[in-house]
């Protein structure tokens, strides 16, 4: 047996492997997730078409091989990990077809080429319907979707097969490069996600996954009149196996790096929007300095001051009659 360190740790004998070596470390701000697809020894023509959609979705961060490969994630995920360090790849979605696990879609990830979690959806063939299916215009090549998610089960406090379901289709459909700005004319496409509230707690509600293209029209006004059409695929899901993650590889793969987080800085606070407040301290203030203009209301009249000076008057002669005794 061949005692060689692994790939990674390799000493690179020319410049290209030194670089290919270096873009594969680990860095503050990580490479975009490239998802990687496969297809086991039986697979459904319906599963092939829908991983062609998923793969147009997802390119050009995308990978598709059309081999077969004897892979059971479940059993054994050693083969995904292989793929993954190969191709360095940290999505997955394998598909395969037997007759316990109909038309079934694995979606994984990876940390440092191992598996972190997976999922299994078993895709329904009478309502799966393909981009091709439907009519009209299609979003541009390599936009990233809006994702909605509408449901309760997806809000549980509890993780479960629904929460990752969640958190594994927002980092499938929107985990793109990160941008400070958004242009709103590349906001073409909206991934809605739904699933209905269960009403028993055996049965596992449908997920249902819909594409829609958002098309603006004249309103007459400035805003104009916002519309959808329904752009495909259309697919329904149904949950079976999954994986959740070990806490240890878990509580390493969402460590922050240092200096990736803004310092806090003393009063200063950051609103829902995102505009920031600012609290300022100042001494007591006095009053009796305050310079103000006096309104024509509150001046006073003849009578007023005829009055006042009499008062004074007054005053004045009675210490003068003190004085003198």
């Amino acid at each position: 047996m061949s005692t060689a360190p692994p790939f990674a740790f390799r000493k690179p004998r020319n410049a290209r492997s030194k670089r290919a070596l270096e873009k594969r470390e680990p860095k503050a701000v990580e490479n975009p997730k490239t998802a990687l697809f496969l297809r086991g020894t039986s697979c459904s023509q319906i599963v092939q078409d829908a991983m062609t959609d998923l793969h147009s979705m997802r390119a050009p961060l995308a990978k598709k091989f059309t081999k077969k490969n004897e892979i059971h994630p479940f059993e054994d995920a050693s083969s995904l990990e292989f793929f993954s360090e190969k191709n360095d790849a940290s999505l997955f979605v394998f598909g395969s077809t037997s007759k316990k696990r109909p038309h079934a879609l694995t979606f994984a990830r990876m940390f440092g080429h191992k598996t972190l979690d997976m999922l299994e959806l078993y895709l329904d063939p009478e309502s799966f319907r393909r981009i091709s299916q439907f009519k009209g215009r299609k979003c541009a090549f390599g936009l990233k979707p809006m994702v909605v998610f509408a449901g309760s089960v997806f809000e549980s406090p509890i993780e479960n097969e629904y929460t990752l379901a969640k958190s594994m289709l927002t980092d499938f459909f929107a985990a793109r490069e990160t941008t400070e700005k958004i242009d709103v004319e590349g906001l073409q496409y909206i991934v809605s996600v739904t699933a209905e509230d269960p009403v028993d707690d055996d049965a596992k509600p449908t997920i249902h996954v819909r594409v829609y293209l958002i098309q603006t029209k004249r309103s007459g006004q400035r805003l104009p009149r916002v519309e959808v059409e329904e752009m495909g695929p259309r697919m329904d899901f149904r949950v079976g196996r999954f994986r959740e993650p070990d806490e240890t590889m878990l509580k390493e793969a969402l460590k922050k790096p240092k200096g990736a987080e803004e310092k806090t800085k003393k009063n200063i606070t950051t609103d829902i929007i995102g505009d920031k407040i600012g609290r300022i301290h100042i001494g007591k203030q006095d009053l009796s300095k305050l310079q103000s203009k006096r309104a024509k209301g509150l001046k006073r009249g003849r009578n007023e001051a005829d009055t006042e000076n009499d008062d004074v008057m007054a005053v004045s002669e009675e210490e003068l009659k003190r004085q003198r005794v």
